[in-house]
């Protein structure tokens, strides 16, 4: 049976007749598609965004793996983690089919090696507080099933996202997630909605975790890591937006709390020390609307 990400798409048999800007439109347009696809998904991906956050609580990691596409995708959504939300990077790790270098570079036949991604997965040294998010546009890379079947001995949670229905990893997880986006614009390149599916899928996904792990104050990203001038310009303005200091109290108080967002907040909000903020916070699991709702 041929999967539908790999069907012909017969509205777009002309394709390469069209004027330049009707191309562009067709292209475009076909990837409302991706939208689509993923919200029909959304309690699929309720589910695995909860459960995913109550091993990460615990203090588990979050894991990917990918091969091609998915495995980019993978690499891209995992490394805005820690700059964005703050999220510690030893906790975090991703298997690609081919190693990190195939991100730049195409490695085609390191996807159909099931023991390799059984071993790739294996090396992370998952075990039963990780979860792992697995991606493969056709659900049946032997890699990404290679390392399903070790997350799986772990006793990790597993997450699958894949574009075709009844496809192998979406029988073998925890939490199946169907991207159904249908035939490609061009014919089985699911670089395009597929891929884009995926994008949107994983960033719901993890963006959604980090605000249930209290990442986000209201949808101020207040574990933001300031480390150049524009990121210590956003803290400034996160710290204002939340504690309605003035910009020099604001600074004032990144500074003295080491440039931590949420120890800033709760300092001007409740008159507190340094110490005392993060004290209060650390007691509420490092939510600042439970700090700041403490008496």
């Amino acid at each position: 049976m041929t999967a539908t990400t790999e069907s012909i798409n017969p509205l777009s048999a002309d394709l390469d007749l069209l004027p330049t800007e009707r191309l562009v439109r067709a292209l475009a347009d076909d990837q409302l598609n991706a939208v689509a696809a993923v919200q029909r998904a959304a309690p699929q991906i309720a589910d695995a965004v909860e459960r995913i956050a109550e091993r990460l609580a615990n203090g588990g990691r979050l894991l990917y793996v990918g091969a091609g596409t998915s495995g980019r995708l993978a690499y891209l959504d995992s490394s805005e983690l820690t700059p964005t939300f703050g999220w510690p990077p030893e906790r975090v790790g991703v298997a690609m089919a081919g190693g990190r270098g195939a991100v730049f570079k195409a490695v085609e036949g390191a996807e159909d090696d099931f023991e390799l991604g059984l071993r790739d997965v294996q090396t992370l040294e998952i075990n039963a507080g990780d979860a792992l998010i697995a991606i493969a546009a056709s659900g049946a890379t032997p890699y990404v099933l290679g390392a399903l079947e070790a997350a799986g001995r772990a006793g990790a949670l597993t997450v699958s996202l894949c574009n075709n229905a009844g496809a192998p990893i979406l029988k073998h997880c925890d939490c199946p997630v169907l991207l159904e986006t249908g035939a490609e614009i061009i014919s089985g390149s699911t670089r395009l909605k597929a891929g884009t599916a995926q994008k949107i899928a994983l960033n719901t996904i993890s963006s959604a975790v980090m605000v249930r792990l209290h990442k986000v104050y209201g949808n101020l990203m207040v574990d933001v890591q300031a480390t150049n001038l524009k990121l210590r310009k956003r803290a400034v303005h996160l710290t204002q937006l939340a504690s309605d200091a003035s910009e020099t109290a604001a600074t004032d108080a990144l500074e003295a709390s080491d440039w931590h967002v949420k120890t800033a907040i709760v300092m001007l909000s409740k008159n507190l020390s340094v110490l005392e903020a993060k004290s209060l916070l650390e007691g509420c699991h490092g939510s600042v609307r439970a700090a700041l709702l403490a008496r």
